[in-house]
């Protein structure tokens, strides 16, 4: 229960404790990585003490994990705090969850930052001190451009492509490979060397791009091919069994649900739950309906957790408007 404050909530006061003596919350779900505290470091040296460690009556630190971290990295002795000794339990474990997880609700009016990390930039300031890195830095100071021909001009096919099959196209922190995701050198060229926990893909899956093709998939007998290359395909185990990690969406053509399925099951994944975007208006088809919707499965390899990081407020029909639909 909030405590009623007739007079108002009592002064706080700053004093000086040893930071050898502070005590962290052996349930504090906030997480620091060595990159994150040298930057709290870096700001403590810049800027000195703006925000002391909160501390209960016994020396247990409410907020302040991270700076008690680098003030430690710092080699200081004694580092600021703030005692908030009429707090219940509860309260104070509330308020470890709460003083992270409000400041992560507010957002950002990124014109206006940018034209703020501009001007710093300009005046010789180290940017790196406001936590941005260079690639975010970059995207929010980038007045971009118009571009120099007129957008609807399709320019001619060259006789020698820009791009050729396995040309990595480096993207900022994003590898793009013209490549065969069945591939296995492709696919650890475009990989180099990391190993990818997730796996979101849209492949071709026999929904006949080309008019022309008619005939339906069955069991690998009898493909057509149409004038997209394997845009007849719904069977992809040969790029399943490249991948290394744990997790896979795939998006898939509704008639072909269960050769999917079946493919994914055959590659030791687990099928757990079938995603439904909800486009919110149909997409004009040949059949009596037209599709308003596009399915995914979700699925684990066997015998592994999966690495769940959302809530349990998610459901499995995602309503995404189409963006001409604003």
């Amino acid at each position: 229960m909030a405590e009623n404050f007739e007079n108002g909530p009592p002064r706080l006061a700053v004093e000086y404790r040893p930071a050898a003596a502070l005590i962290p919350f052996a349930k504090n779900a906030r997480t620091h990585s060595d990159a994150q505290v040298a930057q709290i470091a870096a700001s403590i040296r810049e800027f000195g003490w703006t925000n002391p460690i909160l501390v209960d009556g016994d020396n247990g630190i409410i907020a302040g994990h991270g700076r008690l971290l680098a003030a430690r990295k710092l080699g200081m002795g004694d580092v600021p705090v703030i005692e908030l000794a009429g707090l219940t339990e509860a309260q104070k474990r509330a308020l470890v969850i709460a003083d992270n997880k409000l400041a992560l609700n507010a957002g950002w009016d990124n014109e206006l930052l940018g034209l703020e990390l501009a001007d710093l930039g300009e005046l010789g300031f180290d940017l790196s001190l406001t936590g941005f890195d260079e690639l975010e830095i970059a995207a929010l100071t980038s007045a971009g451009t118009s571009g120099l021909t007129d957008p609807d001009d399709i320019p001619e096919t060259p006789e020698q492509p820009v791009t050729l099959p396995g040309d990595v196209w480096l993207l900022g922190k994003h590898r793009l490979i013209c490549g065969d995701s069945a591939n296995a050198a492709d696919v650890e060229r475009v990989l180099a060397g990391v190993k990818p926990h997730l796996c979101v893909c849209d492949p071709p899956y026999g929904v006949s791009y080309d008019p022309s093709w008619r005939e339906r998939f069955g069991d690998g007998e009898g493909l057509a091919r149409g004038k997209v290359l394997n845009d007849d395909r719904a069977d992809w185990q040969e790029a399943w069994a490249l991948f290394p990690g744990d997790v896979m969406y795939v998006w898939h053509g509704a008639l072909h649900a269960a050769t999917v399925a079946s493919s994914l099951e055959a590659s030791g994944f687990a099928v757990r739950s079938q995603i439904i975007w909800d486009k919110t208006r149909l997409v004009i088809g040949r059949g009596d309906y037209h599709w308003q919707h596009e399915p995914a499965w979700y699925a684990v390899r066997k015998g592994k957790k999966g690495h769940w990081a959302g809530d349990r407020k998610q459901t499995t029909v995602w309503a995404i408007p189409h963006r001409k639909s604003d």
